[in-house]
């Protein structure tokens, strides 16, 4: 099934509201300050959306089968919201006239009459909410908005229909429990249990009244997610801060232009415009000399959907809680967590925590330490201050000078976005043997002059593997961060036989005209990590559209692991070059970002975990009566966070968990599969070839990226490695002392 019961009616509001994220993609590694996190909380439920053939459709293009080259694309050029809302209801009628015709089968149910025709329903559905991704995330407005909220509730209760639809699940449950199952492929009896798992976990096997309350709160909770992230952009729209040109000091030429630009963008010809995004915010608190303006730009951003406004938070945050649950309650759970993490690789929220709390005093003792590093420069140079968040990164870079020589602008010079994506392109050409050619014929239709595409081939065969998409800069309208999606993911079952279509969005700030755009080593990690969730979904050869989706402690762990090849001196020697000069990075500056490596990871992984405990915190309670802002603040003290930090994600605009269920009790997951990152880089560095190792490379793409879901990540992950992971090698990454073994 196109729209995956896999994901459910409960996954449906992350496809709502962010559909085609995978900021902190889609989406990122918790040692990196990055936004990719964000991205992910789509990247796999949206796969499972991915649109696939059908029928041409001579009316509304928005459900209308793609055409023209590389097995047809998106109409991009021809989209209309206009047409969003009829296109909706018309992809949910023809789902369900296609779900009638498996109910109505009069034969017993088998995989081929039951199983494959239900993977095969909602690709009209599908092809629309591709669309709708691109208004939620990249090209927003006012109007979207209000079909968004007006539509939410209504495919709520559409996907509730379908999820307790006791024909549907009775035959699903005929295939998972005859004796057929046993006779069918590995890829196929997975399958089945995702099926009946995505009905069974989700309330098919609830009756009468709980029935219609199961259905009732998922109709409720899509409009709250929906508000949530709408309040959060509106904030991220809304509260720019604008400087003059005697508020500059510090920052460096190429932040003062993008700056510029951004504010001419605003009608602010003249001044300099600081947005509300991270890209933004965490640069000018690194660099301004200004702690006034730092302080405000950290309350400004560090306040989204926490200003007592119209789009204040806080009261949907509190009934999201009860309504989740009381949710779970009626299937018998104690909690959220415990539902969520079933079918994780962590298994229990249990199991979760314990992973966190091993890591958590080794980090705070490492903030402590910087703390006290940046106390000292901060009194010698007479400053009369003591450090609170708004000087972190700013005297952070202080330290990083006085004790690695290392200057994060001098960094930045060496990092052209246009260079970084051909190392991106060497990569893939090393480890996946992918070609990517660009295509400037016009053939391929984008939503935004900005938007480019490439074609990926075989670099052997020459054989057509898919298209990719990059939408680089920040806009009004676009979410904030880094995601990838994509708009179509491979097949290959019952004659059915497609490639995919993967998509990486970012947030970077344009440059001046004939200006190479400069980013920071953390956003240079960040473009690496979503472009690991592109070249997932490139290699998949899961066949079927539910196994092409993810298990979400697991599908970052693939991204993570490939922001380490940045770091190879084959990248850095070939592709890190001077924008000016075209002179490669010199060795000594080489050598103080590798010395430098485990730098201010303190900060990173605190800020990273105190987010991913409260999550845990928040969906392991009854949240009965909860304040959110007093249960932040309560559970942050209870876990001695340092008072110079605070949460990557605070509570009213923590998009993961509130405005979708992606990562919901699940945002500890970046450290679960950092756990796998740190351990799979360490094979790499031991391997003979190194990084770019041909054996190595290859049992990666073959049992950790092409699988998706279709084989448990734990075995494959044990298969590629010959054993599981330990946190031995994160810790050792980290700089953290390694935990003793017992």
């Amino acid at each position: 099934m196109r729209i995956s019961l896999a994901v459910s009616s409960i996954a449906i509001a992350a496809v709502l509201t962010a559909c085609g994220q995978g900021d902190d993609a889609a989406s990122g590694s918790v040692a990196g300050n990055n936004e990719a996190e964000e991205s992910a909380v789509v990247a796999d439920v949206f796969a499972d959306v991915a649109p696939a053939e059908a029928s041409n459709d001579a009316g509304n293009v928005l459900i209308s089968a793609y055409d023209g080259p590389y097995g047809g694309v998106p109409h991009f050029d021809e989209m209309d919201l206009a047409g969003l809302k009829p296109a909706l209801e018309a992809g949910m009628v023809r789902n369900l006239a296609e779900i009638d015709a498996i109910t109505g089968n009069p034969e017993p149910a088998t995989f081929a009459n039951t199983i494959i025709p239900l993977e095969q329903t909602g690709a009209d559905l599908g092809r629309v909410f591709t669309y709708w991704g691109l208004w939620s995330s990249n090209i927003s407005s006012p109007e979207f908005r209000e079909i968004q909220g007006e539509m939410a509730p209504v495919l709520s209760e559409f996907f509730t229909k379908i999820t307790q639809n006791e024909a549907l699940f009775a035959r699903v449950q005929t295939v998972y429990e005859s004796d057929e199952l046993e006779t069918l492929a590995p890829d196929e009896q997975r399958l089945v249990w995702l099926t009946y798992d995505g009905f069974a976990s989700n309330g098919a096997t609830l009756e009468g009244e709980a029935k219609e309350r199961y259905g009732a709160i998922n109709k409720r909770l899509a409009e709250l997610h929906t508000k949530f992230a709408n309040n959060v952009l509106a904030d991220e729209e809304s509260y720019v801060t604008f400087i003059s040109a005697g508020q500059l000091s510090g920052l460096p030429a190429s932040f003062v232009t993008a700056a510029s630009a951004a504010a001419v963008e605003r009608g602010k010809e003249g001044e300099y415009a600081i947005t509300n995004t991270r890209s933004s915010m965490s640069p000018f608190l690194t660099y301004s000399d200004e702690r006034d303006l730092r302080e405000t730009v950290w309350r400004t951003y560090y306040s989204r959907g926490d200003n007592g406004d119209a789009f204040d938070n806080n009261d949907l945050i509190a009934e999201i809680l009860a309504l989740r649950h009381e949710r779970v309650g009626l299937l018998g759970y104690e909690n959220y967590a415990a539902w969520r993490l079933q079918n994780r690789m962590a298994k229990t929220p249990a199991r979760a925590i314990e992973l966190m709390e091993q890591v958590w005093p080794a980090a705070v003792a490492r903030v402590r330490e910087e703390v006290a590093e940046m106390q000292a420069i901060a009194d010698e140079e007479g400053a009369g201050i003591t450090i609170e968040p708004w000087d972190y990164r700013y005297y952070m870079e202080k330290v990083r000078q006085a004790k690695y020589d290392l200057n994060s602008d001098e960094v930045k010079q060496y990092l052209q976005l246009d260079k970084l994506r051909e190392a991106m392109f060497f990569v893939a050409g090393e480890l996946f043997n992918f070609e990517f050619t660009p295509i400037e014929d016009g053939s391929v239709p984008v939503f935004h002059e900005d938007v480019k595409v490439w074609e990926v081939t075989d670099k052997t065969s020459g054989e057509h593997v898919g298209l990719w998409y990059l939408d680089p800069f920040a806009r009004t309208g676009k979410r904030s961060g880094a995601w990838a999606t994509n708009y179509r993911g491979y097949e290959d079952y019952n004659g059915r036989k497609q490639k995919p279509l993967s998509a990486n969005n970012s947030n970077f700030v344009k440059a001046a005209a004939g200006e190479p755009v400069l980013i920071s080593w953390d956003d240079a990690e960040t473009f690496f990590h979503e472009f690991g969730h592109g070249l997932h979904t490139l290699s998949s050869k899961a066949r079927f559209p539910t196994t092409n989706g993810g298990v979400r402690d697991y599908t970052e762990f693939q991204s993570q692991l490939l922001e380490r090849w940045l770091s190879t001196d084959e990248v850095i020697d070939n592709y890190l070059v001077h924008h000016e000069t075209g002179e490669p990075m010199p060795a000594d500056l080489v050598a103080k970002i590798k010395a430098a490596s485990t730098f201010m990871q303190g900060f990173e992984t605190v800020e990273y975990l105190g987010s991913a405990l409260v999550d845990m915190r928040y969906h392991s309670i009854d949240p009965t009566g909860i304040d959110p802002d007093a249960f932040e603040r309560e559970t942050l003290a209870e876990l001695g966070m340092p008072s110079e930090i605070v949460m990557r994600h605070r509570s009213p605009h923590f998009g993961h968990i509130f405005s979708g269920e992606g990562y919901s009790a699940g945002y500890y997951g970046y450290m679960w599969a950092d756990v796998l990152t740190a351990d799979a880089a360490e094979a790499f560095a031991d391997a003979p070839g190194g990084f770019y190792d041909k054996d190595l490379a290859n049992r990666l793409v073959n049992h950790l990226f092409a699988p998706r879901n279709s084989v448990d990540p734990a075995v494959a992950y044990r298969v590629f490695r010959g054993r599981d992971a330990t946190i031995d090698a994160l810790m050792r990454d980290r700089g953290f002392p390694v935990p003793d073994s017992e």
